[in-house]
């Protein structure tokens, strides 16, 4: 582990799962560019290069024997990190380090390996994404018919339900899980281009011999279960493939701000709330408080990856020709990070969603406290049938609705108005307890949260039902 006396990223240390941060680790990255080196050495083999079955053997037995401190002694010579571990695995396999790296040009290991963790990293996505899906699904579904006071411009508005605002979180997740199957299924390999993308050094290798050089690339794909390959490239795959990776991560991370900021806001009125466990303090000095620490944690990694989405757009832009070397650095924090705090917020939002806690009663008292006002029309219409006369009976409700809301707003006390209807005789016989019951005012607010469930969320449940178990126990 790491000392106390160096910077480490708390994405590392705090947020991302294990299995999130293995995939960007350095020993995965050399690890992938060996796998490639090895897979081109065989293809070029089969294609009829003189490749020896000991050299492939070699460098099969070494594959995994990378030595990190001499790949530093050999980059600090070279200043060039990939034929700092061409030297290296040469080193612990000399009988083939003569065919290492042969026709190919940096891009062809740092590039594919990086397609290949990415979409590693974006099946990670999908099932976190999978898992929160299940999650508030069951949650929705459980509240379904939980009358709620709606909010519009967060003032009090027509009712839903606890279940019905659910949902709505819930179908901004599906939108982003199907955004990342798209790109999953799109994500194409970079393949055995060369240096400028035009396969020339293959051309050579193989005296001209074009169907060769096409079947070689096609070797090395499916060797990494690529359907398809980048039809052209310059010397990398265009830099507009990680923007858009990038661009559906933020995505997510903007579905994940408005979760959380829904929870934090529900937490405040006392309706709400996110898993506070027994042993947890709330604030250093004022002890009774309950901060919802884990939804402003959510909501800080989602503004972090939103706030990374314009680097990889810059990057692509800044791509002169063929290629400039001023992506590397960039891409290798812009495009890393992005996966490993979007893992974070989506734990976070798993294990938020399976511990939600609601208080009925609370959410009950301030819907009896504004119901009224909104069963206004309700009670009008009712009246008006029973035989009275509308305009009076609307200058009535008036003026009872304007003493009622003095009452709240400049004594704080509780909204009287459906006892000063009753004490009225000209809504006197009407059932009044009846016209406010809460459950007239949710239309099909259960049966769309019924709908929603069986269209969007039973078939993702179907597709990932081998992971929706997955652990969401966060590390602090």
């Amino acid at each position: 582990m790491p000392g106390h006396d160096v910077y480490e990223s708390p994405l590392v240390s705090r947020y991302a799962s294990r299995r999130m941060s293995e995939l960007f680790s350095a020993r995965r990255r050399i690890l992938t560019w060996r796998r490639l080196w090895l897979a081109l050495a065989q293809a070029q083999r089969r294609c009829g290069l003189k490749i020896s079955a000991r050299q492939i053997n070699q460098l099969e037995r070494t594959l995994e024997d990378i030595n990190f401190s001499t790949a530093a002694r050999h980059e600090k010579r070279t200043r060039h990190d990939v034929m700092a571990h061409v030297y290296t695995w040469g080193d612990i396999a000399p009988d083939a380090k003569g065919i290492l790296h042969l026709g190919a040009t940096s891009a062809f290991v740092v590039d594919n390996a990086d397609l290949i963790i990415m979409r590693d990293a974006l099946h990670l996505i999908a099932d976190w994404l999978a898992n929160a899906i299940d999650a508030l699904a069951a949650f929705a579904k459980k509240h379904r018919a939980l009358p709620t006071l709606g909010f519009t411009h967060y003032q009090p508005a027509q009712l839903t339900t606890v279940g019905k605002r659910a949902a709505l979180w819930c179908y901004d997740l599906v939108r982003d899980l199907d955004e990342i199957e798209h790109r999953i299924a799109s994500i194409r390999f970079r393949g055995v281009k060369g240096t400028t993308g035009t396969q020339a050094s293959f051309m050579d290798l193989f005296d001209g011999d074009e169907a060769k050089v096409k079947r070689l690339e096609a070797d090395v794909a499916r060797r990494f279960d690529f359907r398809e390959v980048e039809p052209v490239t310059g010397q990398t795959y265009s830099r507009k493939v990680d923007a858009q990776f990038v661009c559906t991560l933020g995505g997510i991370a903007a579905s994940v701000h408005k979760f959380s900021n829904d929870i934090r806001l529900l937490a405040n009125l006392k309706e709400i709330e996110e898993p506070f466990e027994s042993g947890q303090v709330g604030s250093s000095a004022m002890a009774y408080k309950r901060n919802p620490m884990r939804c402003e944690r959510a909501a800080g990694l989602a503004r972090f990856v939103i706030s990374l989405v314009q680097s990889p757009l810059q990057t692509a832009a800044e791509q002169w020709l063929e290629r400039t070397l001023d992506d590397s650095a960039n891409k290798r924090l812009s495009v890393s990070e992005a996966f490993l705090a979007t893992d974070a917020m989506l734990r976070i939002v798993v294990n938020v969603a399976r511990g939600l806690v609601v208080y009925p009663n609370v959410i009950d008292a301030r819907l009896r406290a504004e119901l009224p006002f909104m069963a206004t029309e309700n009670i009008l219409m009712a009246a008006v049938q029973a035989g009275g006369d509308r305009q009076v009976l609307h200058e009535r409700i008036r003026r009872h609705s304007q003493a009622a809301a003095a009452r709240v707003k400049l004594e704080g006390k509780d909204n009287d108005l459906l006892g000063r209807l009753r004490n009225d005789d000209a809504f006197t016989g009407l059932d009044l307890r009846g016209l406010t019951n809460p459950k007239r005012f949710i239309g099909r607010a259960p049966q769309q949260v019924d709908d929603f469930v069986r269209a969007f969320v039973t078939p993702v449940r179907r597709r990932y039902r081998e992971v929706l178990s997955r652990d969401s126990q966060l590390a602090v």
